[in-house]
Protein backbone atom coordinates (compact mmCIF):
# COMPACT_ATOMS: atom_id res chain seq x y z
CA UNK A 1 0.00 0.00 0.00
CA UNK A 2 2.77 2.33 0.74
CA UNK A 3 4.38 2.02 -2.83
CA UNK A 4 1.00 3.06 -4.22
CA UNK A 5 0.63 5.99 -2.23
CA UNK A 6 4.28 6.95 -3.37
CA UNK A 7 3.39 6.47 -7.04
CA UNK A 8 0.33 8.90 -6.60
CA UNK A 9 2.06 11.35 -4.57
CA UNK A 10 4.71 11.02 -7.86
CA UNK A 11 2.61 11.06 -10.59
CA UNK A 12 0.57 13.78 -8.67
CA UNK A 13 3.85 16.51 -8.83
CA UNK A 14 3.99 15.39 -12.19
CA UNK A 15 0.71 16.17 -13.68
CA UNK A 16 0.83 19.65 -11.51
CA UNK A 17 4.60 20.54 -13.51
CA UNK A 18 3.02 19.29 -16.82
CA UNK A 19 0.26 21.62 -16.09
CA UNK A 20 2.69 24.26 -15.12
CA UNK A 21 3.86 23.67 -18.36
CA UNK A 22 1.38 24.48 -20.26
CA UNK A 23 0.02 27.40 -18.31
CA UNK A 24 3.26 29.30 -17.93
CA UNK A 25 5.40 30.69 -21.40
CA UNK A 26 8.50 29.43 -21.94
CA UNK A 27 11.79 31.99 -21.11
CA UNK A 28 12.65 31.70 -24.99
CA UNK A 29 8.97 33.13 -26.14
CA UNK A 30 9.11 35.74 -23.87
CA UNK A 31 12.38 36.55 -25.41
CA UNK A 32 11.17 36.88 -28.48
CA UNK A 33 8.56 40.02 -27.50
CA UNK A 34 11.52 41.43 -25.40
CA UNK A 35 13.54 42.18 -28.66
CA UNK A 36 12.93 43.59 -32.61
CA UNK A 37 13.54 40.83 -34.13
CA UNK A 38 13.29 41.33 -38.17
CA UNK A 39 13.85 38.50 -41.14
CA UNK A 40 14.45 35.96 -38.01
CA UNK A 41 17.43 37.60 -36.90
CA UNK A 42 17.93 40.02 -33.57
CA UNK A 43 17.99 43.86 -34.91
CA UNK A 44 17.31 42.87 -39.03
CA UNK A 45 20.53 40.81 -39.01
CA UNK A 46 22.65 44.21 -38.37
CA UNK A 47 26.06 43.00 -36.29
CA UNK A 48 25.50 44.57 -32.74
CA UNK A 49 29.46 44.29 -32.33
CA UNK A 50 30.50 46.10 -35.32
CA UNK A 51 28.62 49.17 -34.21
CA UNK A 52 31.32 49.32 -31.48
CA UNK A 53 34.15 47.92 -33.28
CA UNK A 54 33.69 49.19 -37.05
CA UNK A 55 32.02 52.05 -35.78
CA UNK A 56 28.70 52.05 -37.72
CA UNK A 57 26.17 49.71 -39.16
CA UNK A 58 27.37 46.09 -40.89
CA UNK A 59 24.97 43.36 -41.83
CA UNK A 60 25.85 40.12 -40.40
CA UNK A 61 25.55 36.90 -41.93
CA UNK A 62 23.69 33.63 -41.17
CA UNK A 63 27.45 31.90 -41.75
CA UNK A 64 28.16 33.69 -38.42
CA UNK A 65 25.80 33.56 -35.53
CA UNK A 66 24.81 33.17 -31.77
CA UNK A 67 21.73 32.74 -29.69
CA UNK A 68 21.45 34.93 -26.87
CA UNK A 69 17.81 35.50 -24.85
CA UNK A 70 16.05 32.75 -27.56
CA UNK A 71 16.90 35.10 -29.83
CA UNK A 72 19.35 34.15 -33.27
CA UNK A 73 21.78 37.31 -33.85
CA UNK A 74 24.08 37.47 -36.81
CA UNK A 75 27.45 39.11 -37.07
CA UNK A 76 29.92 39.72 -40.04
CA UNK A 77 32.67 37.84 -38.60
CA UNK A 78 33.78 35.04 -36.45
CA UNK A 79 35.55 37.47 -34.10
CA UNK A 80 32.66 39.46 -33.49
CA UNK A 81 30.53 36.78 -32.75
CA UNK A 82 32.89 35.14 -30.44
CA UNK A 83 33.47 39.11 -28.46
CA UNK A 84 29.42 39.05 -28.48
CA UNK A 85 28.93 35.38 -26.76
CA UNK A 86 31.89 35.99 -24.34
CA UNK A 87 29.70 38.86 -23.16
CA UNK A 88 26.52 39.64 -24.81
CA UNK A 89 25.31 42.29 -22.19
CA UNK A 90 28.39 44.36 -23.29
CA UNK A 91 26.76 44.68 -26.83
CA UNK A 92 23.34 43.77 -26.89
CA UNK A 93 21.86 47.40 -27.62
CA UNK A 94 19.20 48.71 -25.04
CA UNK A 95 15.35 48.10 -24.63
CA UNK A 96 16.14 44.92 -27.04
CA UNK A 97 16.99 46.62 -30.10
CA UNK A 98 13.64 48.28 -30.33
CA UNK A 99 14.00 52.64 -30.40
CA UNK A 100 15.16 54.30 -27.88
CA UNK A 101 12.93 57.20 -28.52
CA UNK A 102 9.97 54.92 -28.51
CA UNK A 103 11.01 52.84 -25.36
CA UNK A 104 10.89 56.61 -23.91
CA UNK A 105 7.25 57.42 -24.99
CA UNK A 106 6.13 53.69 -23.88
CA UNK A 107 5.80 51.84 -26.93
CA UNK A 108 8.14 49.19 -29.34
CA UNK A 109 8.83 50.86 -32.61
CA UNK A 110 10.93 49.13 -35.22
CA UNK A 111 14.75 50.28 -35.84
CA UNK A 112 17.09 51.29 -38.75
CA UNK A 113 20.08 50.50 -38.70
CA UNK A 114 21.86 54.06 -39.31
CA UNK A 115 20.11 55.43 -36.47
CA UNK A 116 22.40 54.90 -33.68
CA UNK A 117 24.42 55.99 -30.81
CA UNK A 118 26.52 54.51 -28.03
CA UNK A 119 26.51 55.88 -24.82
CA UNK A 120 28.61 55.00 -21.75
CA UNK A 121 29.30 51.56 -23.88
CA UNK A 122 25.56 51.01 -24.11
CA UNK A 123 24.32 50.52 -27.73
CA UNK A 124 20.99 52.67 -28.65
CA UNK A 125 19.25 52.26 -31.81
CA UNK A 126 16.17 54.61 -33.48
CA UNK A 127 13.31 54.09 -35.85
CA UNK A 128 13.65 57.38 -38.12
CA UNK A 129 15.79 60.32 -38.29
CA UNK A 130 13.11 62.46 -36.39
CA UNK A 131 13.38 60.11 -33.47
CA UNK A 132 16.97 60.38 -33.48
CA UNK A 133 17.96 63.91 -34.35
CA UNK A 134 15.34 65.41 -32.43
CA UNK A 135 14.16 63.17 -29.68
CA UNK A 136 17.21 61.23 -29.02
CA UNK A 137 19.84 63.58 -29.68
CA UNK A 138 17.86 66.50 -28.30
CA UNK A 139 17.68 65.23 -25.06
CA UNK A 140 19.59 62.15 -24.57
CA UNK A 141 19.78 61.63 -20.59
CA UNK A 142 16.04 62.61 -20.63
CA UNK A 143 15.13 59.76 -23.71
CA UNK A 144 17.47 57.37 -21.66
CA UNK A 145 15.95 57.92 -18.36
CA UNK A 146 12.20 57.61 -19.59
CA UNK A 147 13.19 54.49 -21.94
CA UNK A 148 14.55 52.86 -18.46
CA UNK A 149 11.42 53.07 -16.59
CA UNK A 150 9.10 52.52 -18.97
CA UNK A 151 11.24 49.44 -20.53
CA UNK A 152 10.44 48.19 -16.80
CA UNK A 153 6.38 47.32 -17.72
CA UNK A 154 6.66 47.00 -21.44
CA UNK A 155 9.65 44.56 -22.36
CA UNK A 156 7.40 41.52 -23.00
CA UNK A 157 4.49 43.43 -24.49
CA UNK A 158 4.15 42.45 -27.88
CA UNK A 159 4.93 45.90 -29.54
CA UNK A 160 0.95 45.78 -31.43
CA UNK A 161 -0.11 45.64 -28.01
CA UNK A 162 1.51 48.99 -27.27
Amino acid sequence: MKTNSLFASRLSMTMAALALAVVLPLPAAMAADEHFVKEGAAVGGYDVVAYHKAGGPTMGSSKFTAEYQGVMWHFASAENRDAFTASPAKYAPAYGGWCSAGASKGKKVATMPQFWKIVDGQLYLNSSEVAHTKLFLGDTAGVIRKGEMNWKTIYATPAAKL
